[in-house]
């Protein structure tokens, strides 16, 4: 409990700190006119110029709790933390030189997404971008995917690969107030929860932290959003989510009896995934380039179905949590429990497929925006 205790309080640093920061950075691109504007992007439809700083509020936010935390660390006396809390503190000198390149991954995904917000970047430049931030986590942050890799090249190749694919995804899947922040704010819940409950008491932070920061902003993103965190918030947002997933270690030969925890990352983040795949298909399949913006995405499926914004997004929400919730016993849980648990996310992402598919894709005009990357 005494970690659980530590944990809640990084969370709410986190918390306060996005709660604070976000409107001190609306107010900021409101005096340097940094705004989210349409200009006729066929797939916005927010209809007034919006601040679009709040990335820069959950980046910030983010790296003053780790910093505090430090900090903290480094001043604590014995009679104020709990003896095995003080025990694994110097194992923070231990990773500092990974955290530093973790850290330094966040704040440039951060800015390239800051940059391509005023200055609207190309594809393939941006792109680039993603990939150099991937290869400086993997390279020099500690980030690798080992398990079943056949060779350590193929496991930095692939390392790269899926932090560049979560932060596109999440990118893709910031397409209406809230949604986005929201679904990663759920997915570093139970990143927490599963470092926690695997005593990856480091992870565990990070991952507390994260969700803080996010949390805090959704108050000010979310429907009607007073702010927006543009293409800075959600390359932050999937960055540490594509991090986060790699560094947490989900199979323990103690606690379960499979291999199948591994899956986990992907169930957290599923309803992402699973809506970039969707829209890819259908833009492939329309002939389309695939980076750029429609209204194929889950969310406006289910809009088309009647629902209101608000109530669209909370569906989505409620898919992630139960997902989540659904394969958690994975890591604990015997041949019976896993099979359950398994059939019960496949049967959720198996009505999420019937959902992306229901609707008939909207037939509105072609889009008449410069190719990037979709916003």
């Amino acid at each position: 409990m005494v970690w659980w205790n530590l944990y809640v309080i990084v969370f709410i640093v986190a918390l306060t700190l996005g709660l604070v920061l976000t409107p001190a950075f609306k107010k900021l691109a409101e005096l340097t006119e940094f705004y989210d504007c349409p200009k006729g992007q066929w797939h916005k439809r927010h209809s007034k110029p919006t601040p679009l700083l709040g990335g820069l509020a959950l980046c910030i936010s983010w790296a003053a709790t780790i910093v505090i935390g430090i900090m903290a660390s480094q001043s604590v006396r014995d009679n104020i933390l709990d003896g095995a809390v003080i025990t694994n503190l110097p194992g923070i000198s231990k990773v500092s030189s990974e955290l530093v390149f973790i850290c330094l991954g966040a704040v440039l995904a951060t800015l390239l997404g800051l940059y391509d917000d005023k200055f609207n970047m190309s594809a393939k430049t941006k792109l680039a971008g993603q990939i150099a931030i991937a290869i400086i986590a993997v390279t020099w942050g500690g980030v690798k995917i080992s398990f079943l890799m056949p060779s350590p090249i193929i496991g930095w190749a692939v390392t790269v690969f899926w932090i560049v694919l979560i932060m596109n995804a999440i990118n893709f899947f910031d397409n209406m107030d809230g949604l986005a922040v929201g679904t990663a704010a759920i997915a570093f819940t139970f990143f927490t929860i599963v470092s926690a409950e695997s005593s990856q008491y480091f992870i565990a932070v990070l991952a507390a932290a994260t969700a803080g920061s996010a949390f805090g902003f959704w108050f000010y993103n979310h429907s009607p959003a007073t702010i927006f965190m543009g293409d800075s918030g959600s390359h932050f947002l999937g960055y540490n989510l594509a991090v986060l997933g790699v560094l947490a270690t989900y199979y323990n030969p103690s606690q379960a009896t499979t291999h199948l925890p591994i899956l986990i990352p992907f169930f957290i983040l599923a309803i992402p995934l699973f809506d970039l795949c969707a829209v890819v298909i259908i833009r492939f399949r329309a002939g389309k380039p695939v980076y750029i913006g429609d209204h194929n995405h889950i969310s406006h499926r289910f809009l088309n179905m009647g629902m209101t914004r608000k109530q669209a997004v909370l569906m989505v929400h409620l898919l992630a949590i139960a997902i989540g919730l659904s394969v958690l016993p994975l890591m604990w849980g015997d041949m019976r429990t896993t099979v359950i648990s398994l059939l019960q996310a496949f049967t959720i992402l198996f009505l999420v497929t019937l959902l992306q598919y229901k609707v008939k894709k909207n037939s509105e005009g072609e889009p008449n925006e410069k190719p990037s990357l979709e916003k």
